[in-house]
């Protein structure tokens, strides 16, 4: 072997082990530090261009902007832990999730499994505009998981451990929206919601890995048929009328894409990320710029009585890869 071909021959091994490098660097990730903070819920709002995060710590809703920065915008220990939050259709108020249900470090036996509101922020002052408390509706245990707006401006909440989903008017009037026994599961149930604009609602549950379709008028509730279930699956994100984006954790720390041709009676598996990305217990997601955007919130370490607070966390895109036909 001449000099020169053993020259050409190292020179493309090095372009396929860097193209192999490229290939397994996880996706793009906007970090910050926020000491103990551990955020579920994410929401991007567009005309401040931040994040609005959670924390499953403290209850403190918090925002990053693109270069990492977190700040700060309503602090207060009553609310034990924050958790699911989405914009308001006007673009100025922040409707969030609160509770005790298992991770805060301000946990008391009169709140634990039992505390669950719905507040409202106004992000021009930060200030509580509605606190909505809807423990009284069933009896048991609560967890306060997620929320989302129809176009009449009701909002529905998911109540992963009463197996139900509330209903809460305008005026802010709640009520039980449904309580099925397609929900029922030992432990944790219904998480992620979103809405369809042909009226009806569609869930996940995180124990069974299950999905529902909730019509709203009349109510009627089916598990969509789908070609495998997702375990651990949290929030939702509907990215066209016909496809449903799925975050998955608890060991399958990936996020899904399934698509329906038939009004969501059934659906398929139509892309996914890859293992190569690395999500920390991916939890939520939100659209920004047309892409989609996901919190790692690093449960794990919270069921690690050994681990060590973080105090960095990441907000990472997923770049879904459909899958081969």
């Amino acid at each position: 072997m001449t000099n020169e071909n053993h020259s050409h021959i190292k020179y493309l091994l090095l372009i396929f082990l860097m193209v192999g490098c490229i290939a397994n660097r996880p996706t793009e990730r906007i970090e910050f530090e926020a000491n103990d903070l551990y955020p579920e819920g994410i929401a991007y709002d567009s005309t401040a261009g931040v994040y609005y995060v959670s924390s499953m710590r403290s209850g403190t809703i918090g925002k990053v902007d693109r270069s990492g920065n977190y700040s700060p915008v309503h602090e207060d220990s009553t609310l034990k832990s924050s958790y699911g939050m989405k914009l308001h259709p006007d673009g100025k108020t922040l409707y969030v999730m609160v509770g005790d249900a298992n991770y805060s470090r301000y946990t008391s036996p009169d709140t634990r499994k039992k505390m669950i509101r719905l507040i409202a922020l106004d992000l021009a002052s930060g200030q509580r505009t509605r606190d909505i408390d809807l423990s009284g509706l069933v009896p048991g245990e609560h967890f306060g998981n997620d929320l989302i707006f129809d176009r009449n401006g009701n909002i529905y909440i998911t109540d992963s451990y009463a197996h139900a989903i509330y209903k809460v008017d305008p005026s802010g009037s709640p009520s039980v929206f449904v309580q099925d026994s397609l929900f029922a599961t030992k432990g944790f149930g219904v998480n992620g919601i979103v809405y369809h604009p042909d009226n009806f609602l569609l869930v996940s549950n995180s124990n069974t890995g299950q999905i529902y379709k909730v019509n709203i008028d009349p109510v009627q509730v089916q598990a969509v048929k789908t070609d495998q279930f997702f375990l651990g699956a949290d929030g939702l994100l509907l990215d066209d009328p016909n496809q449903l984006i799925i975050v998955t954790n608890g060991g399958n720390d990936k996020i899904f894409q399934i698509k329906t041709e038939d009004g969501w009676g059934s659906a398929k598996l139509n892309a996914t990320t890859l293992l190569a990305d690395r999500f920390t217990y991916p939890a939520t997601a939100t659209f920004a710029n047309g892409q989609i955007w996901v919190m790692n919130a690093k449960t794990n370490e919270l069921l690690d009585s050994n681990a060590v607070p973080s105090s960095k966390f990441a907000i990472q895109r997923a770049v879904l890869k459909p899958l081969p036909r």
